[in-house]
């Protein structure tokens, strides 16, 4: 750079006026260009411009907003004196108080424009001398004055102080110069550039160049600006030296104690790099981190975790230790490390195999289930005699409500042991039960190994819930990841991807619950152990409403016993009129609603009697009952309903009425079977058995067979068998059509409809019922109103065995029905039927269709009577 008396500037310049600092001579600055004057000038003077002159602007530094408008500038057109440079600024320039008259006179270097966000230059501009501005001369389309170099050569050589004067403080500002650079690195190239300016640069020159590399405000830089002597440009600078330089000396204190420190500590971490002050919070962070880190190695080395996944924990915990903390791996090893310590590899509880208290403690929980309280004594027993007997994979299978989960956090209360419940239900990504791989960002272990690290045991009880309900995705298949966890010979070895160390799993007791198998995958399903939960008959469920479900509601209700009064005949009546369903969770609703309508009496004060008349109650309600073959509690024994007011509220059927409305389900077997072309068969369905009404009619045409109902391929199927066992049996059993013909489908066409459209039927147990709906038709007569049937059907006339046969006969005994005939083969499952259910039924077993067809019908369906009808109708 030369000196000031080579430099020359011309004595009109146009006016840019900077908002991101102040630029001195000799010094570099980048400028934003983005208003509307400022980019007028950057487009006529420095992009249009051919000669060197044209490139040198006057920089007007501004320390006001940067969104106050600068465009809008009155004209001056009186010359401005040295004397009155204030009131010229006010004149000028709006907001004068923030802007300066003297600038500094730049060179234009590099222009860089853009469009995004908005038009806008960026200039690269240099220092070279300061001005004063005389005059305004135009404002549009960019401002252009009048100035007048201030940096002049001749006003050094001239001046009227003594040499040895200024010398001194030239020489004095020099050392602190020298000085401060020799404390920075001088191996970074912008240091060494410096020292070199230092000796070459004339020493007139040095307060602008050091001033805008130091650390300064904008303010005092202003005032370097403004400092036109340059006695007093020496005199303000060097105390900004002497700052800059006591900075440095503390800095370099600080670091030289913290290396001495890391140097004390080197044996037990690493040197990290220090960018902060000791006692700050983020040192008190680093020692409470490096604290965790020393705990964390300890926790690891006491674990009583496996060998290999010890050398795993050692190992990462090395890797921790030399990582730097701002690493994103920091934080994923720490968290793996702890998840590892926290797993319980060794911690597990121990079983009470008391078999007479976890008999006494099931009884007391769940009223029947038998079958299922059966088994669970058995793995009781079993663990009594042998300690180390692996984890069963028991599955739950029934429909919702009968108490499958509530089972579950039964056995794990009777066993002693720690209770987890993971619900699978709408689960389709196969990491939620092996876990995420570390790699991923947010990884996090599988469902088994979050609950192992919940319950801190090895050896809790595990339910997982509806695992029929497993979906399946573009992220794998769930089901299938289940595989290796239920596999009782392969789970002792589980890894979960985020742990990728293997666990032990054989301790674990799996309890699966799922509303049907036939979603659950043949590979699944052959692990774990099936035992069926089927629905309940009305005296259980009497049972436990009276010592569950209504004691319960009481309690969330705030009632007491001494307030209201269930009896058994009013819970008959909930339980056959407004609820149908295999388990109790409609019941529970309805003493649910009982109870809140009571509250509302007990809160108002109003305690009224519901049914005065204690003879009218016991009598007819009890006498209508019995006529429907239920059980109820006998005259002499019911509770005495003539109380006064004050005396607890008696619900009786009046008050389900007021309370529940009408009944929702009412018998209409005899109704449906008034007519020929009717009967009766048993579904299962996942809620459990129901009773299926079929339909069938004839009339004209071309001999085809409609079926509706929404039926799936099993149920056609079974139809087209029955209708052609039929037409080939038509002359035995003396089967016409409405013309008279043997042939059954001459001119005539056949309707058969399932009820209940909405729903979807399928399955292979409606075969016999088809059978007896169309002989009925084709016959004349009437099917009996108290028969149901069940039971798939060949082309040769064979009744083959179906399922369900347990929820089939609740449903039928549900319904009322008397007669139940069923495949000759499905004999043994009526073992698992109640005695109480069994002594109101009629069964019968049946080989072949004519065998159905005598149960079915009053008299029997032999070719006897098939004769007999076949004359009365000639």
């Amino acid at each position: 750079m030369a000196s000031g008396s080579a430099i020359q500037i011309p004595s009109r310049l146009p006016l840019l006026l900077t908002h991101e600092g102040v630029l001195l001579p000799g010094s570099t600055m980048r400028s934003s260009v983005d208003s509307p004057r400022n980019m007028q000038l950057v487009r006529s003077r420095l992009l249009k411009g051919t000669s060197l002159k044209s490139t040198i602007i006057g920089v007007i530094p501004n320390t006001s907003d940067p969104a106050s408008d600068c465009d809008e500038l009155p004209a001056l057109h009186s010359p401005g004196a040295a004397a009155a440079l204030e009131a010229v600024g006010r004149a000028v320039w709006p907001e004068a108080e923030t802007l300066a008259l003297i600038g500094t006179a730049a060179l234009a270097v590099q222009v860089v424009g853009s469009n995004w966000p908005k038009p806008h230059y960026t200039l690269l501009i240099t220092g070279l001398c300061r001005f004063q501005i005389l005059q305004l001369l135009k404002e549009k389309p960019y401002p252009v004055a009048e100035v007048e170099q201030l940096d002049r050569l001749e006003q050094f050589t001239n001046q009227t102080k003594s040499e040895e004067e200024l010398g001194e403080l030239s020489e004095q500002f020099y050392k602190y110069a020298v000085q401060l650079v020799e404390m920075l690195d001088m191996s970074v190239p912008a240091v060494a550039k410096l020292r070199r300016l230092l000796d070459n640069l004339p020493r007139e020159a040095l307060p602008d160049v050091l001033t805008s590399i130091i650390r300064t405000s904008n303010q005092e830089k202003l005032q370097i600006l403004d400092a036109v002597s340059l006695e007093e440009r020496f005199k303000m600078t060097i105390p900004l030296l002497v700052r800059q330089i006591e900075g440095l000396k503390l800095l370099q204190k600080t670091r030289k104690r913290k290396q001495d420190d890391d140097k004390r500590v080197i044996a037990i971490r690493p040197i990290r790099r220090i960018s902060h002050v000791p006692g700050t919070a983020e040192d008190e962070e680093e020692d409470e981190d490096h604290d965790d880190i020393v705990m964390l190695e300890k926790k690891i080395k006491t674990s009583s975790m496996p060998e290999q996944a010890l050398k795993v924990c050692v190992k990462e915990i090395k890797r921790l230790k030399k990582m730097p903390q701002s690493m994103p791996e920091y934080a994923l090893t720490r968290n793996y490390l702890e998840l590892m310590v926290e797993l319980p590899w060794n911690k597990s509880t121990k079983d009470r195999l008391d078999i007479r208290a976890a008999r006494i403690l099931l009884d007391n929980d769940h009223y029947a289930m038998e079958k299922l309280k059966k088994r669970v004594l058995e793995y009781l027993a079993v663990r009594q005699l042998k300690n180390n007997l692996k984890g069963p994979i028991l599955c739950f299978v029934g429909p919702p409500g009968v108490g499958k989960t509530s089972v579950g956090r039964s056995v794990a209360k009777t066993l002693g042991r720690e209770f987890h419940r993971i619900a699978l239900g709408g689960v389709c990504d196969q990491s939620d039960i092996r876990g995420h791989r570390r790699t991923y960002v947010g990884s996090m272990p599988g469902r088994i190994i979050n609950g192992l690290k919940t319950v801190g045991v090895n050896n809790p009880v595990f339910l997982l819930d509806e695992v029929d309900k497993l979906g399946k995705s573009l992220q794998g298949d769930p089901a299938a990841a289940l595989l290796e966890v239920l596999d009782p010979e392969q789970n002792h070895g589980f890894t979960d991807h985020y742990l990728n160390v293997a666990f032990d799993l054989s301790q674990v007791l799996f309890i699966a619950t799922a509303n049907t198998t036939a979603t659950i995958p043949p590979a699944l399903l052959d692990r774990m152990e099936v035992i069926q939960v089927p629905g309940y008959t009305q005296e259980e469920k009497i049972e436990i409403a009276h010592r569950h479900l209504i004691p319960k509601q009481l309690e969330q209700h705030g009632l007491t016993p001494q307030q209201i009064q269930i009896p058994q005949v009013t819970t008959l009546d909930i339980i056959t009129r407004y609820t149908r369903e295999a388990g109790v969770r409609s019941l529970d609703r309805k003493f649910g609603a009982i109870c809140r309508a009571v509250a509302v009496k007990v809160a108002e004060g109003h305690h009224k009697e519901t049914k005065p008349d204690r003879a009218e109650v016991t009598e007819e309600d009890c006498r209508e009952h019995i006529a429907e073959g239920a059980k109820t509690e006998s005259i002499s024994d019911a509770p005495d309903l003539a109380l006064p007011p004050e005396m607890p509220i008696l619900i009786d059927f009046h008050a389900l009425k007021d309370i529940l409305g009408p009944p929702m389900y009412e018998m209409e077997v005899s109704e449906r079977l008034n007519q020929p072309g009717v009967a009766i068969g048993l579904a299962w369905t996942p809620l459990g058995g129901e009773i299926m009404f079929v339909e069938a009619s004839q009339m004209d045409g071309e001999g085809q067979l409609t079926l509706t109902g929404q039926l799936g391929d099993v149920m056609k199927e079974s139809a087209h068998l029955a209708i052609s066992w039929l037409r080939s049996n038509a002359k035995k059993y003396q089967l016409t059509n409405a013309s008279g013909s043997f042939d059954l489908l001459d001119n005539t066409d056949i309707h058969l409809h399932f009820p209940a459209g909405a729903v979807t039927k399928d399955g292979p147990s409606a075969g016999v019922t088809i059978v007896t709906c169309l002989a009925s038709l084709f016959s004349g007569r009437l099917v009996r109103s108290d028969v149901a049937m069940t039971g798939e059907i060949t082309l040769r006339g064979l009744v083959l065995p179906v399922g369900g046969i347990k929820d089939k006969v609740l449903a039928a005994h549900r319904a009322g029905l008397k007669r139940i005939i069923i495949p000759q083969r499905n004999e043994k499952d009526l073992e698992e039927i109640a005695m109480n259910v069994r002594q109101d039924l009629n069964f019968v077993t049946a080989s072949c269709l004519d065998e159905v067809l005598n149960a079915a019908f009053d008299g029997g369906f032999s070719i006897k009577t098939g004769l007999e009808h076949l004359n009365s109708k000639l």
